[in-house]
């Protein structure tokens, strides 16, 4: 008879995703509600985010909780025409 080597079974690893996560919904909501700054884009879309200054104060600190800081990072491109979000940025 023939031996046979035991081998070790492999461990599987699981894959990384390297996608960054999204901001979380209330991060989202946060900046368009409390939005401080604007910036005009083209064609009737503006860039909303909040300033430093309004991350600190108390009602924006009660609705972003422990994401602050995230939402520190995050740009919202709205469309004025439609009133909808085109696209949710954040920097890295």
């Amino acid at each position: 008879m023939a031996s046979y080597r035991r081998f070790k079974p492999r461990i599987a690893r699981p894959i990384e995703d390297p996608r960054p996560t999204p901001p979380p919904a209330a991060v989202v909501d946060a900046v368009l509600r409390f939005h401080d700054r604007e910036d005009e884009q083209s064609s009737g879309f503006t860039l909303l985010r909040l300033s430093p200054e309004r991350i600190r104060q108390r009602e924006v600190k009660a609705a972003l909780g422990d994401h602050a800081a995230r939402a520190a990072r995050v740009s919202i491109l709205w469309n004025e025409r439609e009133s909808e979000i085109i696209r949710v940025l954040e920097a890295a």
